[in-house]
């Protein structure tokens, strides 16, 4: 067992640092494409939350909160002051709560198709995503959470297959999925939480996401940057690599002022 989050670690580290979670059941992986269409000139980190591929063993019951926590424990580990955040799904909601919980480390935020904004959540097909064990049940889940003109490249199912292999992991998986979809809805992080997040937070969310129903427009705080993306699913970082390592761009930028 092991007290440390995995990060991948990338691009120059002169700045201050992009750090990306992903959802549930991935890993730092979901963030390849993205990490490539930014450039070496972003520092960036990718971990794999608690329970997830190289953070498996990490203590404690994974979590939104303790994903949170556990990638503060390690920023401040890192001696890191401030960071902008990205976050997929879970890791979105992940994202919101470090922000929420320590606003002296978010210089920004950008979330997509983020978690515990809405309570809807398609429940039956997260748990099914949660127990698929082998490629035909896997591809099966991944076509129905893209957008109809996404494509599984088998790299991608086949690098889920090897760390769902691993001892434990699924166990871990099928006990999370029952959990944040229990009754068929998920838990909601409280609006006077978001609205005193102090940095500026966009998100956007795919008009083909059947995951996650993007939450009532008018639900939202005022100070988020919502935009739409066309005929995408859920699978963001994935489907659209260009078009949200585009917004994490704008979002750094707007924050720097340059």
């Amino acid at each position: 067992m092991t007290d440390r989050l995995y990060c991948r670690e990338s691009g120059a580290s002169s700045a201050t640092p992009l750090v990306l979670l992903h959802g549930f059941a991935g890993s730092h992986h979901v963030w390849d494409s993205v990490i490539e269409a930014l450039g070496d000139e972003v520092w960036v980190l990718a971990y794999d939350l608690p329970g997830h591929g190289a953070s498996l063993d990490y203590p404690g019951k994974p979590s939104a909160k303790a994903a949170a926590a556990a990638v503060l424990d390690d920023l401040r580990q890192r001696g890191i002051g401030q960071a902008h955040l990205g976050g997929h799904s879970m890791g979105g909601a992940a994202s919101t709560l470090l922000a929420a919980t320590a606003p002296d480390i978010a210089a920004s935020l950008t979330l997509f198709a983020p978690g515990g904004f809405d309570e809807r959540i398609n429940g039956p097909l997260l748990r099914r995503y949660a127990a698929a064990r082998d490629t035909a049940a896997l591809e099966t889940c991944l076509r129905e959470m893209s957008g109809p003109a996404a494509v599984i490249e088998p790299a991608t199912v086949d690098r889920a297959l090897v760390m769902r292999l691993r001892d434990g992991q699924l166990d871990v998986f099928l006990e999370l999925g029952a959990a944040i979809t229990r009754g068929d809805k998920q838990g909601v992080i409280p609006q006077d939480m978001i609205s005193a997040i102090p940095c500026p937070i966009a998100m956007a969310w795919g008009t083909r996401d059947a995951v996650l129903p993007a939450p009532h427009l008018a639900s939202l705080a005022a100070k988020i940057s919502f935009e739409w993306i066309d005929e995408a699913g859920h699978r963001l970082p994935e489907e659209v690599p260009e078009a949200v390592a585009e917004m994490l761009i704008r979002q750094m930028t707007v924050t720097s002022g340059t």
